[in-house]
Protein backbone atom coordinates (compact mmCIF):
# COMPACT_ATOMS: atom_id res chain seq x y z
CA UNK A 1 0.00 0.00 0.00
CA UNK A 2 1.31 3.46 -0.83
CA UNK A 3 0.47 7.13 -0.38
CA UNK A 4 1.35 10.09 -2.55
CA UNK A 5 0.60 13.80 -2.26
CA UNK A 6 1.81 17.12 -3.60
CA UNK A 7 3.06 20.13 -1.72
CA UNK A 8 0.14 22.42 -2.66
CA UNK A 9 -2.06 23.56 0.25
CA UNK A 10 -5.83 24.00 0.44
CA UNK A 11 -7.39 27.02 2.08
CA UNK A 12 -11.06 26.31 2.98
CA UNK A 13 -13.73 28.87 2.22
CA UNK A 14 -15.38 30.51 5.22
CA UNK A 15 -18.94 30.32 3.87
CA UNK A 16 -19.13 27.17 1.70
CA UNK A 17 -22.26 25.16 1.01
CA UNK A 18 -22.55 21.57 2.20
CA UNK A 19 -21.90 18.92 -0.50
CA UNK A 20 -25.20 17.10 -1.15
CA UNK A 21 -24.89 13.42 -0.19
CA UNK A 22 -26.90 12.55 -3.30
CA UNK A 23 -23.83 13.37 -5.40
CA UNK A 24 -21.71 10.68 -3.75
CA UNK A 25 -23.13 7.93 -5.99
CA UNK A 26 -21.87 9.80 -9.06
CA UNK A 27 -18.23 10.40 -8.15
CA UNK A 28 -16.75 6.90 -7.99
CA UNK A 29 -17.17 3.19 -7.33
CA UNK A 30 -17.42 4.05 -3.64
CA UNK A 31 -17.43 7.43 -1.90
CA UNK A 32 -17.36 8.63 1.69
CA UNK A 33 -17.50 11.96 3.46
CA UNK A 34 -15.18 11.84 6.46
CA UNK A 35 -14.43 14.03 9.46
CA UNK A 36 -10.96 15.31 10.23
CA UNK A 37 -10.51 12.53 12.80
CA UNK A 38 -11.51 9.88 10.25
CA UNK A 39 -15.17 9.22 11.15
CA UNK A 40 -17.56 8.38 8.30
CA UNK A 41 -20.40 10.91 8.15
CA UNK A 42 -22.04 9.71 4.92
CA UNK A 43 -21.37 7.26 2.12
CA UNK A 44 -22.51 6.33 -1.36
CA UNK A 45 -25.03 3.54 -1.86
CA UNK A 46 -22.41 1.01 -2.97
CA UNK A 47 -20.13 1.96 -0.09
CA UNK A 48 -22.97 1.30 2.34
CA UNK A 49 -23.76 -2.04 0.68
CA UNK A 50 -20.08 -3.00 0.66
CA UNK A 51 -19.15 -2.11 4.23
CA UNK A 52 -22.46 -1.96 6.08
CA UNK A 53 -21.11 1.06 7.92
CA UNK A 54 -23.45 3.19 9.99
CA UNK A 55 -22.58 6.85 9.29
CA UNK A 56 -21.03 8.50 12.32
CA UNK A 57 -20.43 5.21 14.11
CA UNK A 58 -17.04 4.01 12.83
CA UNK A 59 -13.81 5.34 11.39
CA UNK A 60 -12.97 4.76 7.75
CA UNK A 61 -9.70 3.01 8.69
CA UNK A 62 -11.62 0.42 10.70
CA UNK A 63 -13.37 -0.74 7.52
CA UNK A 64 -10.18 -1.86 5.76
CA UNK A 65 -7.73 -4.70 6.25
CA UNK A 66 -5.58 -4.40 9.39
CA UNK A 67 -2.36 -4.27 7.36
CA UNK A 68 -3.66 -1.29 5.35
CA UNK A 69 -4.94 0.77 8.27
CA UNK A 70 -1.72 2.67 9.19
CA UNK A 71 -1.15 3.93 5.67
CA UNK A 72 -4.80 4.92 5.25
CA UNK A 73 -4.70 6.86 8.51
CA UNK A 74 -1.55 8.61 7.28
CA UNK A 75 -3.29 9.54 4.02
CA UNK A 76 -6.29 10.90 5.89
CA UNK A 77 -4.00 12.94 8.14
CA UNK A 78 -2.18 14.30 5.11
CA UNK A 79 -5.41 15.47 3.51
CA UNK A 80 -6.75 16.79 6.82
CA UNK A 81 -3.63 18.93 7.19
CA UNK A 82 -4.79 20.88 4.16
CA UNK A 83 -2.49 19.30 1.59
CA UNK A 84 -3.52 18.33 -1.92
CA UNK A 85 -5.22 14.96 -2.60
CA UNK A 86 -3.50 11.83 -1.29
CA UNK A 87 -3.67 8.41 -2.93
CA UNK A 88 -3.83 5.13 -1.05
CA UNK A 89 -4.63 1.51 -1.86
CA UNK A 90 -6.60 -0.51 0.69
CA UNK A 91 -8.66 -3.65 0.98
CA UNK A 92 -12.24 -3.23 2.22
CA UNK A 93 -13.75 -6.15 4.08
CA UNK A 94 -16.85 -7.45 2.32
CA UNK A 95 -18.23 -10.61 3.86
CA UNK A 96 -15.71 -13.42 3.38
CA UNK A 97 -13.46 -11.55 0.96
CA UNK A 98 -11.43 -8.37 0.65
CA UNK A 99 -11.84 -5.96 -2.26
CA UNK A 100 -8.99 -3.71 -3.36
CA UNK A 101 -9.75 -0.02 -3.89
CA UNK A 102 -7.59 2.88 -4.91
CA UNK A 103 -8.69 5.76 -2.69
CA UNK A 104 -8.32 9.45 -3.56
CA UNK A 105 -8.65 11.57 -0.43
CA UNK A 106 -9.20 15.29 -0.94
CA UNK A 107 -10.19 18.22 1.27
CA UNK A 108 -13.39 19.93 0.13
CA UNK A 109 -14.93 23.27 1.07
CA UNK A 110 -17.89 22.62 3.40
CA UNK A 111 -19.55 24.28 6.38
CA UNK A 112 -19.98 21.05 8.35
CA UNK A 113 -17.63 18.67 10.23
CA UNK A 114 -16.90 16.36 7.24
CA UNK A 115 -14.43 18.24 5.01
CA UNK A 116 -12.73 15.15 3.54
CA UNK A 117 -14.05 13.46 0.41
CA UNK A 118 -12.82 9.89 -0.17
CA UNK A 119 -13.47 8.51 -3.66
CA UNK A 120 -12.58 4.86 -4.37
CA UNK A 121 -11.91 3.04 -7.63
CA UNK A 122 -12.40 -0.74 -7.60
CA UNK A 123 -9.02 -2.37 -8.28
CA UNK A 124 -10.10 -5.99 -7.76
CA UNK A 125 -10.05 -6.84 -11.50
CA UNK A 126 -6.56 -5.37 -11.88
CA UNK A 127 -5.25 -7.20 -8.83
CA UNK A 128 -6.83 -10.43 -10.06
CA UNK A 129 -5.09 -9.97 -13.40
CA UNK A 130 -1.76 -9.33 -11.69
CA UNK A 131 -2.24 -12.41 -9.54
CA UNK A 132 -3.05 -14.49 -12.61
CA UNK A 133 0.07 -13.21 -14.38
CA UNK A 134 2.17 -14.13 -11.36
CA UNK A 135 0.61 -17.59 -11.41
CA UNK A 136 1.27 -18.00 -15.14
CA UNK A 137 4.89 -16.99 -14.62
CA UNK A 138 5.43 -19.74 -12.05
CA UNK A 139 3.14 -22.59 -13.14
CA UNK A 140 2.86 -24.95 -16.07
CA UNK A 141 -0.28 -23.98 -18.04
CA UNK A 142 -1.11 -27.59 -18.98
CA UNK A 143 -0.98 -29.29 -15.57
CA UNK A 144 -1.16 -26.23 -13.25
CA UNK A 145 1.87 -27.66 -11.46
CA UNK A 146 4.86 -25.44 -10.57
CA UNK A 147 7.23 -24.82 -13.47
CA UNK A 148 11.03 -24.59 -13.45
CA UNK A 149 11.04 -21.06 -12.05
CA UNK A 150 8.97 -21.95 -8.98
CA UNK A 151 10.70 -25.33 -8.68
CA UNK A 152 14.09 -23.65 -8.32
CA UNK A 153 12.70 -21.37 -5.62
CA UNK A 154 11.20 -24.30 -3.73
CA UNK A 155 14.47 -26.26 -3.87
CA UNK A 156 16.38 -23.26 -2.54
CA UNK A 157 13.89 -22.97 0.32
CA UNK A 158 14.30 -26.65 1.16
CA UNK A 159 18.09 -26.27 0.99
CA UNK A 160 17.94 -23.38 3.47
CA UNK A 161 15.74 -25.43 5.80
CA UNK A 162 18.01 -28.47 5.47
CA UNK A 163 21.04 -26.39 6.37
CA UNK A 164 19.34 -25.24 9.55
CA UNK A 165 18.05 -28.65 10.56
CA UNK A 166 20.93 -30.79 9.27
CA UNK A 167 18.37 -33.08 7.62
CA UNK A 168 18.95 -34.23 4.03
CA UNK A 169 16.42 -34.46 1.24
CA UNK A 170 16.10 -35.81 -2.31
CA UNK A 171 15.18 -34.53 -5.74
CA UNK A 172 13.56 -37.05 -8.10
CA UNK A 173 13.32 -36.54 -11.88
CA UNK A 174 10.41 -38.59 -13.30
CA UNK A 175 10.04 -39.44 -16.98
CA UNK A 176 7.13 -41.23 -18.69
CA UNK A 177 8.41 -44.27 -20.61
CA UNK A 178 6.78 -44.63 -24.03
CA UNK A 179 5.08 -41.25 -24.02
CA UNK A 180 6.39 -40.34 -27.48
CA UNK A 181 4.33 -43.08 -29.10
CA UNK A 182 1.19 -41.61 -27.50
CA UNK A 183 1.77 -38.24 -29.15
CA UNK A 184 2.83 -39.81 -32.45
CA UNK A 185 0.04 -42.39 -32.58
CA UNK A 186 -2.92 -40.69 -30.94
CA UNK A 187 -2.17 -36.99 -31.26
CA UNK A 188 -1.14 -34.21 -28.94
CA UNK A 189 -4.61 -33.70 -27.48
CA UNK A 190 -4.55 -37.24 -26.07
CA UNK A 191 -0.95 -36.75 -25.02
CA UNK A 192 -1.85 -33.58 -23.12
CA UNK A 193 -4.68 -35.40 -21.35
CA UNK A 194 -2.27 -38.15 -20.30
CA UNK A 195 0.18 -35.56 -18.94
CA UNK A 196 -2.58 -33.90 -16.90
CA UNK A 197 -3.66 -37.26 -15.49
CA UNK A 198 -0.08 -38.29 -14.75
CA UNK A 199 0.58 -35.01 -12.94
CA UNK A 200 -2.57 -35.42 -10.84
CA UNK A 201 -1.68 -39.01 -9.91
CA UNK A 202 1.87 -38.11 -8.92
CA UNK A 203 0.66 -35.14 -6.88
CA UNK A 204 -1.80 -37.30 -4.93
CA UNK A 205 1.00 -39.75 -4.15
CA UNK A 206 3.15 -37.11 -2.47
CA UNK A 207 2.83 -35.34 0.87
CA UNK A 208 1.68 -31.74 1.21
CA UNK A 209 5.24 -30.82 2.17
CA UNK A 210 6.60 -32.22 -1.10
CA UNK A 211 6.75 -30.26 -4.34
CA UNK A 212 5.88 -31.66 -7.78
CA UNK A 213 6.72 -29.65 -10.90
CA UNK A 214 6.49 -30.21 -14.61
CA UNK A 215 9.74 -29.14 -16.23
CA UNK A 216 9.01 -29.85 -19.89
CA UNK A 217 7.77 -32.59 -22.19
CA UNK A 218 6.97 -35.74 -20.22
CA UNK A 219 9.35 -34.96 -17.36
CA UNK A 220 8.31 -34.10 -13.81
CA UNK A 221 10.45 -33.30 -10.77
CA UNK A 222 9.56 -34.09 -7.16
CA UNK A 223 11.29 -32.41 -4.21
CA UNK A 224 11.13 -34.69 -1.17
CA UNK A 225 12.08 -32.99 2.13
CA UNK A 226 13.21 -35.44 4.78
CA UNK A 227 13.53 -38.35 2.35
CA UNK A 228 17.23 -39.06 2.18
CA UNK A 229 17.93 -42.65 3.30
CA UNK A 230 17.83 -45.53 0.80
CA UNK A 231 14.75 -46.96 2.52
CA UNK A 232 12.88 -43.65 2.36
CA UNK A 233 13.79 -43.10 -1.28
CA UNK A 234 12.74 -46.64 -2.20
CA UNK A 235 9.37 -46.19 -0.49
CA UNK A 236 8.54 -42.86 -2.18
CA UNK A 237 9.78 -43.76 -5.66
CA UNK A 238 7.94 -47.10 -5.46
CA UNK A 239 4.69 -45.23 -4.90
CA UNK A 240 5.43 -42.83 -7.75
CA UNK A 241 6.13 -45.66 -10.18
CA UNK A 242 2.98 -47.52 -9.08
CA UNK A 243 0.89 -44.41 -9.76
CA UNK A 244 2.04 -44.41 -13.38
CA UNK A 245 1.55 -48.12 -14.00
CA UNK A 246 -2.25 -48.04 -13.83
CA UNK A 247 -3.82 -47.63 -17.32
CA UNK A 248 -4.80 -44.19 -18.60
CA UNK A 249 -8.30 -44.05 -20.11
CA UNK A 250 -8.55 -41.18 -22.61
CA UNK A 251 -11.20 -40.75 -25.35
CA UNK A 252 -11.90 -44.45 -25.52
CA UNK A 253 -8.21 -45.35 -25.58
CA UNK A 254 -6.59 -47.49 -22.88
CA UNK A 255 -2.95 -46.45 -22.60
CA UNK A 256 -0.29 -48.27 -20.60
CA UNK A 257 2.84 -46.39 -19.61
CA UNK A 258 5.56 -46.71 -17.00
CA UNK A 259 7.90 -44.33 -15.27
CA UNK A 260 11.67 -44.05 -14.92
CA UNK A 261 13.07 -42.09 -12.00
CA UNK A 262 16.45 -40.53 -11.30
CA UNK A 263 17.32 -39.34 -7.79
CA UNK A 264 19.96 -36.97 -6.43
CA UNK A 265 20.39 -36.25 -2.73
CA UNK A 266 21.32 -33.23 -0.65
CA UNK A 267 24.00 -32.86 0.59
CA UNK A 268 25.50 -36.17 -0.55
CA UNK A 269 25.52 -35.37 -4.26
CA UNK A 270 25.16 -31.58 -4.46
CA UNK A 271 24.35 -28.56 -2.30
CA UNK A 272 22.70 -26.20 -4.79
CA UNK A 273 19.50 -26.44 -6.82
CA UNK A 274 21.12 -26.31 -10.26
CA UNK A 275 23.46 -29.19 -9.55
CA UNK A 276 20.76 -31.25 -7.83
CA UNK A 277 18.45 -30.94 -10.84
CA UNK A 278 21.27 -31.72 -13.24
CA UNK A 279 22.34 -34.83 -11.35
CA UNK A 280 18.76 -36.07 -10.93
CA UNK A 281 18.32 -35.66 -14.69
CA UNK A 282 21.57 -37.53 -15.27
CA UNK A 283 20.31 -40.39 -13.09
CA UNK A 284 17.00 -40.39 -15.02
CA UNK A 285 18.90 -40.75 -18.28
CA UNK A 286 20.79 -43.65 -16.76
CA UNK A 287 17.50 -45.29 -15.71
CA UNK A 288 16.14 -45.03 -19.25
CA UNK A 289 19.38 -46.30 -20.77
CA UNK A 290 19.45 -49.37 -18.53
CA UNK A 291 15.98 -50.75 -19.11
CA UNK A 292 13.40 -48.11 -18.13
CA UNK A 293 10.66 -48.55 -15.50
CA UNK A 294 13.26 -48.35 -12.75
CA UNK A 295 14.77 -45.96 -10.22
CA UNK A 296 18.44 -44.98 -10.33
CA UNK A 297 20.11 -42.97 -7.58
CA UNK A 298 22.91 -40.79 -8.89
CA UNK A 299 26.39 -42.27 -8.68
CA UNK A 300 29.57 -40.32 -9.29
CA UNK A 301 31.13 -43.40 -10.87
CA UNK A 302 28.25 -44.02 -13.28
CA UNK A 303 26.98 -40.49 -13.79
CA UNK A 304 29.98 -38.64 -15.15
CA UNK A 305 28.75 -36.25 -17.80
CA UNK A 306 30.36 -36.19 -21.26
CA UNK A 307 32.94 -33.50 -21.81
CA UNK A 308 30.93 -31.78 -24.54
CA UNK A 309 27.25 -32.05 -25.39
CA UNK A 310 27.01 -31.80 -29.19
CA UNK A 311 23.21 -31.65 -29.26
CA UNK A 312 23.14 -28.89 -26.65
CA UNK A 313 25.73 -26.95 -28.63
CA UNK A 314 23.56 -27.12 -31.75
CA UNK A 315 20.56 -25.99 -29.70
CA UNK A 316 22.59 -23.03 -28.43
CA UNK A 317 23.26 -21.71 -31.93
CA UNK A 318 19.57 -22.09 -32.72
CA UNK A 319 18.72 -20.38 -29.44
CA UNK A 320 20.82 -17.34 -30.35
CA UNK A 321 18.98 -17.06 -33.68
CA UNK A 322 15.59 -17.47 -32.04
CA UNK A 323 16.20 -15.03 -29.19
CA UNK A 324 15.96 -17.64 -26.42
CA UNK A 325 18.68 -16.07 -24.25
CA UNK A 326 17.55 -13.62 -21.59
CA UNK A 327 19.14 -11.36 -19.00
CA UNK A 328 18.21 -11.63 -15.34
CA UNK A 329 19.22 -9.10 -12.71
CA UNK A 330 20.10 -9.74 -9.06
CA UNK A 331 19.95 -6.74 -6.72
CA UNK A 332 23.11 -5.58 -4.97
CA UNK A 333 21.88 -3.79 -1.86
CA UNK A 334 23.14 -1.61 0.95
CA UNK A 335 23.18 -3.88 4.01
CA UNK A 336 22.37 -0.96 6.29
CA UNK A 337 18.99 -0.09 4.79
CA UNK A 338 18.46 -2.71 2.01
CA UNK A 339 18.28 -0.03 -0.65
CA UNK A 340 19.07 -1.38 -4.11
CA UNK A 341 22.35 0.19 -5.25
CA UNK A 342 22.80 -1.79 -8.46
CA UNK A 343 22.25 -5.10 -10.21
CA UNK A 344 24.45 -7.96 -11.30
CA UNK A 345 23.56 -9.11 -14.82
CA UNK A 346 23.12 -12.87 -15.23
CA UNK A 347 22.51 -14.75 -18.47
CA UNK A 348 19.70 -17.27 -18.74
CA UNK A 349 18.66 -19.61 -21.54
CA UNK A 350 15.00 -20.57 -21.88
CA UNK A 351 14.85 -23.50 -24.31
CA UNK A 352 11.38 -24.27 -25.76
CA UNK A 353 11.49 -27.93 -24.64
CA UNK A 354 14.31 -28.14 -22.09
CA UNK A 355 13.04 -25.15 -20.15
CA UNK A 356 15.59 -23.06 -18.27
CA UNK A 357 19.00 -24.56 -19.09
CA UNK A 358 21.44 -24.00 -16.17
CA UNK A 359 24.37 -21.70 -16.98
CA UNK A 360 26.75 -24.39 -15.72
CA UNK A 361 25.69 -26.45 -18.75
CA UNK A 362 25.86 -23.88 -21.55
CA UNK A 363 28.53 -21.38 -20.46
CA UNK A 364 31.44 -23.89 -20.70
CA UNK A 365 30.25 -24.91 -24.18
CA UNK A 366 29.98 -21.28 -25.25
CA UNK A 367 33.50 -20.67 -23.95
CA UNK A 368 34.79 -23.59 -26.00
CA UNK A 369 33.13 -22.77 -29.31
CA UNK A 370 33.53 -18.99 -29.12
CA UNK A 371 29.82 -18.24 -28.93
CA UNK A 372 30.51 -16.53 -25.60
CA UNK A 373 31.92 -13.54 -27.52
CA UNK A 374 28.61 -12.96 -29.27
CA UNK A 375 26.54 -13.59 -26.14
CA UNK A 376 28.86 -11.50 -23.99
CA UNK A 377 28.75 -8.54 -26.36
CA UNK A 378 24.96 -8.66 -26.45
CA UNK A 379 24.75 -8.95 -22.65
CA UNK A 380 27.04 -5.95 -22.12
CA UNK A 381 25.08 -3.71 -24.50
CA UNK A 382 21.68 -4.85 -23.26
CA UNK A 383 22.69 -4.40 -19.60
CA UNK A 384 23.84 -0.82 -20.20
CA UNK A 385 20.59 -0.01 -22.00
CA UNK A 386 18.59 -1.58 -19.18
CA UNK A 387 20.40 0.53 -16.59
CA UNK A 388 18.90 3.69 -18.09
CA UNK A 389 15.39 2.32 -17.60
CA UNK A 390 16.22 1.20 -14.06
CA UNK A 391 17.38 4.72 -13.19
CA UNK A 392 14.32 6.35 -14.77
CA UNK A 393 12.00 4.23 -12.63
CA UNK A 394 14.09 4.55 -9.45
CA UNK A 395 14.60 8.29 -9.85
CA UNK A 396 18.20 7.99 -8.69
CA UNK A 397 21.60 6.79 -9.84
CA UNK A 398 22.35 3.07 -9.92
CA UNK A 399 25.05 0.89 -11.41
CA UNK A 400 25.12 -2.31 -13.44
CA UNK A 401 27.59 -5.16 -12.97
CA UNK A 402 28.41 -7.47 -15.90
CA UNK A 403 30.44 -10.69 -15.85
CA UNK A 404 33.24 -10.88 -18.42
CA UNK A 405 34.23 -14.42 -19.40
CA UNK A 406 37.89 -15.44 -19.86
CA UNK A 407 37.57 -15.83 -23.63
CA UNK A 408 35.67 -12.57 -23.98
CA UNK A 409 38.35 -10.75 -21.93
CA UNK A 410 41.11 -12.10 -24.18
CA UNK A 411 39.29 -11.24 -27.40
CA UNK A 412 40.99 -8.51 -29.46
CA UNK A 413 37.67 -6.74 -30.03
CA UNK A 414 36.63 -6.61 -26.39
CA UNK A 415 37.45 -2.92 -25.92
CA UNK A 416 35.53 -2.08 -29.11
CA UNK A 417 32.54 -3.93 -27.72
CA UNK A 418 32.85 -1.98 -24.46
CA UNK A 419 33.01 1.33 -26.36
CA UNK A 420 29.96 0.38 -28.44
CA UNK A 421 27.97 -0.51 -25.32
CA UNK A 422 28.75 2.81 -23.62
CA UNK A 423 28.13 4.86 -26.78
CA UNK A 424 24.87 3.09 -27.66
CA UNK A 425 23.40 3.41 -24.18
CA UNK A 426 24.82 6.79 -23.23
CA UNK A 427 25.75 5.31 -19.86
CA UNK A 428 28.96 6.75 -18.37
CA UNK A 429 31.66 4.20 -17.65
CA UNK A 430 31.53 5.07 -13.95
CA UNK A 431 28.16 3.30 -13.67
CA UNK A 432 29.55 0.06 -15.09
CA UNK A 433 31.28 -2.63 -13.03
CA UNK A 434 33.01 -5.40 -14.97
CA UNK A 435 33.46 -8.65 -13.03
CA UNK A 436 36.58 -10.69 -13.81
CA UNK A 437 37.62 -13.97 -12.15
CA UNK A 438 41.02 -14.32 -10.53
CA UNK A 439 41.99 -17.07 -12.95
CA UNK A 440 41.31 -14.86 -15.97
CA UNK A 441 43.79 -12.26 -14.73
CA UNK A 442 46.57 -14.73 -14.02
CA UNK A 443 46.57 -16.52 -17.39
CA UNK A 444 48.39 -13.59 -19.01
CA UNK A 445 49.06 -10.88 -16.40
CA UNK A 446 50.74 -8.52 -18.87
CA UNK A 447 47.77 -8.60 -21.24
CA UNK A 448 45.41 -8.29 -18.30
CA UNK A 449 47.21 -5.20 -17.03
CA UNK A 450 46.92 -3.52 -20.45
CA UNK A 451 43.23 -4.31 -20.89
CA UNK A 452 42.29 -3.40 -17.32
CA UNK A 453 44.08 -0.09 -17.72
CA UNK A 454 42.11 0.66 -20.87
CA UNK A 455 38.88 -0.28 -19.09
CA UNK A 456 39.56 2.11 -16.21
CA UNK A 457 40.41 4.88 -18.69
CA UNK A 458 36.80 4.58 -19.81
CA UNK A 459 35.69 5.02 -16.20
CA UNK A 460 34.62 1.40 -15.67
CA UNK A 461 35.31 -0.21 -12.30
CA UNK A 462 36.89 -3.66 -12.05
CA UNK A 463 35.54 -6.28 -9.65
CA UNK A 464 37.23 -9.57 -8.76
CA UNK A 465 34.49 -12.20 -8.82
CA UNK A 466 34.50 -15.16 -6.41
CA UNK A 467 37.42 -13.64 -4.50
CA UNK A 468 39.37 -16.19 -2.52
CA UNK A 469 38.51 -19.25 -4.62
CA UNK A 470 41.18 -18.84 -7.30
CA UNK A 471 44.78 -17.72 -7.15
CA UNK A 472 44.14 -15.09 -4.45
CA UNK A 473 47.50 -13.49 -5.15
CA UNK A 474 47.94 -10.32 -3.14
CA UNK A 475 50.33 -9.11 -5.82
CA UNK A 476 47.54 -8.48 -8.32
CA UNK A 477 45.72 -6.27 -5.81
CA UNK A 478 48.73 -3.99 -6.05
CA UNK A 479 49.42 -4.44 -9.77
CA UNK A 480 45.92 -4.20 -11.26
CA UNK A 481 43.43 -1.27 -10.99
CA UNK A 482 40.84 -3.18 -8.97
CA UNK A 483 37.95 -1.39 -7.27
CA UNK A 484 35.68 -4.13 -5.90
CA UNK A 485 36.14 -7.53 -4.24
CA UNK A 486 33.23 -9.97 -4.34
CA UNK A 487 33.44 -12.46 -1.47
CA UNK A 488 32.43 -15.89 -2.76
CA UNK A 489 29.31 -17.53 -1.30
CA UNK A 490 31.47 -20.44 -0.12
CA UNK A 491 32.81 -18.19 2.67
CA UNK A 492 29.38 -16.73 3.49
CA UNK A 493 27.03 -19.72 3.60
CA UNK A 494 28.05 -20.94 7.08
CA UNK A 495 28.39 -17.52 8.73
CA UNK A 496 28.41 -16.45 11.44
CA UNK A 497 28.93 -19.81 13.13
CA UNK A 498 31.91 -21.08 11.08
CA UNK A 499 35.09 -19.75 12.73
CA UNK A 500 37.35 -20.26 9.69
CA UNK A 501 34.92 -18.61 7.28
CA UNK A 502 34.45 -15.73 9.70
CA UNK A 503 38.23 -15.27 9.95
CA UNK A 504 38.62 -15.27 6.16
CA UNK A 505 35.82 -12.74 5.65
CA UNK A 506 37.18 -10.54 8.40
CA UNK A 507 40.63 -10.60 6.82
CA UNK A 508 39.27 -9.74 3.37
CA UNK A 509 37.26 -6.82 4.75
CA UNK A 510 40.25 -5.50 6.68
CA UNK A 511 42.47 -5.81 3.61
CA UNK A 512 39.89 -4.06 1.44
CA UNK A 513 39.57 -1.23 3.96
CA UNK A 514 43.29 -0.52 3.87
CA UNK A 515 43.40 -0.73 0.05
CA UNK A 516 40.29 1.48 -0.31
CA UNK A 517 38.32 -1.25 -2.08
CA UNK A 518 34.59 -1.89 -1.95
CA UNK A 519 33.40 -5.36 -0.90
CA UNK A 520 30.25 -7.20 -1.97
CA UNK A 521 29.34 -10.41 -0.14
CA UNK A 522 27.60 -12.98 -2.34
CA UNK A 523 25.13 -15.67 -1.33
CA UNK A 524 23.61 -13.90 1.70
CA UNK A 525 20.57 -15.94 2.68
CA UNK A 526 19.91 -15.26 6.38
CA UNK A 527 19.41 -12.28 8.65
CA UNK A 528 22.29 -13.54 10.80
CA UNK A 529 24.69 -13.43 7.86
CA UNK A 530 23.53 -9.94 6.92
CA UNK A 531 23.88 -8.56 10.44
CA UNK A 532 27.33 -10.10 10.92
CA UNK A 533 28.65 -8.73 7.62
CA UNK A 534 27.19 -5.28 8.27
CA UNK A 535 28.78 -5.14 11.75
CA UNK A 536 32.15 -5.93 10.19
CA UNK A 537 31.78 -3.13 7.65
CA UNK A 538 30.70 -5.10 4.58
CA UNK A 539 27.96 -2.75 3.50
CA UNK A 540 27.06 -4.31 0.14
CA UNK A 541 25.49 -7.73 -0.23
CA UNK A 542 23.55 -9.83 -2.70
CA UNK A 543 21.72 -13.11 -2.25
CA UNK A 544 18.28 -14.63 -1.91
CA UNK A 545 17.67 -12.75 1.36
CA UNK A 546 17.64 -9.40 -0.43
CA UNK A 547 16.58 -10.47 -3.93
CA UNK A 548 16.92 -13.45 -6.22
CA UNK A 549 17.87 -13.06 -9.91
CA UNK A 550 14.81 -11.68 -11.70
CA UNK A 551 13.76 -10.63 -15.20
CA UNK A 552 13.91 -6.95 -16.04
CA UNK A 553 10.19 -6.25 -15.57
CA UNK A 554 10.27 -7.66 -12.03
CA UNK A 555 13.41 -5.65 -11.23
CA UNK A 556 11.64 -2.51 -12.46
CA UNK A 557 8.69 -3.30 -10.21
CA UNK A 558 11.03 -3.86 -7.26
CA UNK A 559 12.60 -0.46 -7.85
CA UNK A 560 9.25 1.25 -8.30
CA UNK A 561 7.68 -0.19 -5.18
CA UNK A 562 10.94 -0.48 -3.24
CA UNK A 563 9.59 -3.76 -1.83
CA UNK A 564 10.78 -6.89 -3.60
CA UNK A 565 8.54 -9.36 -1.75
CA UNK A 566 5.43 -7.81 -3.32
CA UNK A 567 6.45 -9.50 -6.57
CA UNK A 568 7.13 -12.98 -5.24
CA UNK A 569 4.55 -15.74 -5.60
CA UNK A 570 2.29 -15.95 -2.53
CA UNK A 571 3.79 -19.35 -1.69
CA UNK A 572 7.19 -17.71 -1.19
CA UNK A 573 6.23 -14.58 0.73
CA UNK A 574 5.89 -16.41 4.04
CA UNK A 575 9.51 -17.46 3.77
CA UNK A 576 10.83 -13.95 3.24
CA UNK A 577 12.07 -11.90 6.19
Amino acid sequence: MHISSTAARFEPCTQAPTLPDSLLDAVGDVAFRVTLDGKVRSASSRALDLTGVEPGARSLAALVHDVDQPALRAALASAAAGEAPALAEARFRSGERDIWFELRIAPIATNDDAPLLVVGRDMSAQHATEERLRHLATHDPLTELPNRVLLSDRIRMVIASARRSGQGFSVAAIGLDGFKRVNDGLGHAVGDAVLRMAGARLRRTLRDSDTLARVGGDEFVAVLPGSATPAQIKLVTGRLMAALQAPFEVDGHTIYLAGSIGVAGYPEHADDEVRLLTLADTALSRAKETGKARTVVYSVREGAAPGHDISLEAAMFSGVREGEFQLYFQPIVDARNRTIEGFETLMRWKHPTLGMVPPVRFIPIAETNGLINLLGAWALKAACMQLRQFEEVAGRELYISVNISPRQFRNDRFLEVLDDALALSGVPGSKLVLEITEGTLMVDPQHAETVLGAMTERGARIAIDDFGTGYSSLAYLKRFPISVLKVDRAFVKDLPGAAKDAAICSAVLDLAKHLDLSVVAEGVETEGQLAWLDDLGCHYVQGFLTGKPMPAHVALAALKEDLYTEFLPHEDRAHQP
